[in-house]
């Protein structure tokens, strides 16, 4: 079968040595066909990133700054169509993806603009010691399917910043936005620099342990990070790994409660749930438990759903069959352990539905509280006692984000700093921005995204020390 798609290897758009057939979410129906790499064509990539890494190595920052920036200019020209793609593939309602692919221009523009200048850590009439930022060589970026695009093009940008090459490996059920995205860049980019391959999740274990491969980002599950970290140790790769949040929302007893309950709701079911750093389980103390949950239904009850592509949808399907079966399996673990006030079932329709849901009078033990679900279902938990709640919010081994809520910004900031988690909010949740730095507690991560920070980790730190006498 030929391929609608086709990867990018060594500055070619070629064929895989097979197909995938990628499915839309909202009909469970195959829309394209793309093509799939063999090993030995993923080693082929990862042999043209490191050919091609000398010379990219080689412009100054501002020739691969103007690379990006025409990169980003090409998929800012065809926003639409690749907009329309991800909805398709993914199932996030339309304005949703047109926003996504306008982030991943920003970030580009951003990411490309940036540098890590020699830093001289002494300089006295003895010695001058300064710390160089160099690239690593080949980068393997494996991208989810909750923001495909988006976060193949988070590791693209700083890596082709430093002078590193890569080579991206877009999740199988999501992978022909990033495709097309390949295609604008096989004739921008210089051969190599930027290559794209597709699995059946078949290839991590071979990129990741491939010994030309010098370091490995990977977002995803904390389950699979785990297996990347382990498959990377045989050659001590660098790594960055942002994986997996169960984040908590605690809400103080001063808040508004409408105007809280709508942005909680903004957080919770953006991308029907399937947001690493969404709210996964709200706190709400008894004083105003009834109000909040009887606020959060009506919300949940008026909020449509349906193919991302119709007009006024608000939250799309579920990405994948697995991810609908687990969410099915959560509102079983609601109905036995609370009581759904809105939702509560899979929608109508061909495709992997679930109606926004939000269930009260839950607790931790159960699932739907303690697993991150990453489907549109709200748990709502009451407390009473504000210092028990922060630590049952921290009883956890994932730490991506959390958020307090209160009408006190000065209140809700000294139970903020008792968060234990990689980013806190305060009166909202899930912002993030290319000059902020993003990384997770505890098994929700290693290492730190965006900003400095997040772009030293694409570089060896390299010492020079004079010794002036």
């Amino acid at each position: 079968m030929t391929a609608e798609l086709k990867m990018l290897i060594g500055g070619e758009l070629v064929e895989g040595d097979a197909t995938l057939d990628v499915v839309n979410p909202a009909t469970a129906k195959t829309f394209v066909t793309v093509a799939r790499a063999s090993e030995a064509q993923a080693a082929k990539a990862i042999a043209a990133a490191k050919k091609a890494q000398p010379a990219w190595a080689a412009l100054s920052r501002e020739q691969r700054q103007g690379y990006l920036n025409k990169l980003a200019d090409a998929i800012d020209a065809n926003a639409d169509k690749l907009a329309r793609t991800l909805t398709q593939e993914q199932g996030k309602p339309l304005p949703e993806a047109q926003a996504e692919i306008a982030y991943t221009t920003i970030f580009l523009r951003y990411f490309g603009g940036m540098e890590l200048p020699v830093e001289v850590a002494q300089d006295d009439a003895d010695l001058r010691v300064e710390v160089h930022y160099k690239p690593l060589g080949v980068v393997v970026g494996i991208a989810p399917w909750n923001f495909p695009v988006l976060i193949a093009m988070n590791k693209v940008g700083p890596a082709l910043t430093l002078g590193n090459t890569i080579v991206i490996k877009p999740a199988p059920t999501t992978p022909a936005a990033t495709l097309m995205v390949g295609e604008l860049a096989a004739s921008i980019l210089p051969p190599g620099v930027l290559n794209i391959v597709v699995d059946q999740n078949d290839l991590g274990g071979f990129l990741t342990s491939h010994p030309d491969v010098n370091k490995v980002s990977f977002t995803g599950s904390t389950v699979t990070g785990k297996k990347v970290a382990a498959s990377a140790a045989s050659t001590l790769k660098r790594l960055t790994l942002e994986l997996g949040g169960n984040d908590a929302g605690v809400v103080l007893d001063d808040v508004d409660v409408k105007k809280t309950a709508q942005g909680v709701m903004a957080s919770a079911f953006m991308n029907a749930g399937q947001v690493c750093i969404a709210l996964k389980r709200l706190y709400v103390p008894s004083k105003i438990y009834d109000e909040m949950c009887d606020e959060l239904a009506t919300l949940a009850e008026e909020t449509s759903y349906g193919d991302g592509l119709q007009q006024g949808v608000k939250v799309g399907p579920l990405q994948n069959a697995q991810q609908f079966e687990k969410a099915k399996k959560f509102l079983e673990d609601a109905k036995r352990d609370g009581k759904i006030i809105a939702g509560g079932a899979a929608g109508d329709g061909d495709g992997y539905f679930i109606k926004p849901t939000i269930v009260r009078d839950i607790k931790e033990g159960s699932p739907l509280v303690d697993e991150e679900q990453f489907a549109p279902i709200l748990p709502v938990i009451q407390y009473d006692d504000i210092d028990d709640v922060i630590a049952r919010a921290n009883d956890t081994n994932m730490g991506l984000g959390g958020s307090v809520w209160s009408s006190s910004i000065d209140r809700a900031y000294e139970y903020a700093k008792r968060v234990d988690s990689g980013t806190v909010w305060i009166n909202h949740h899930t912002h993030f921005a290319p000059h902020i730095p993003f990384g997770g507690a505890k098994e929700s991560g290693i290492g730190v995204e965006f900003s400095a920070h997040g772009l030293s980790e694409y570089a060896q730190k390299a010492v020079i020390s004079i010794n002036k006498h």
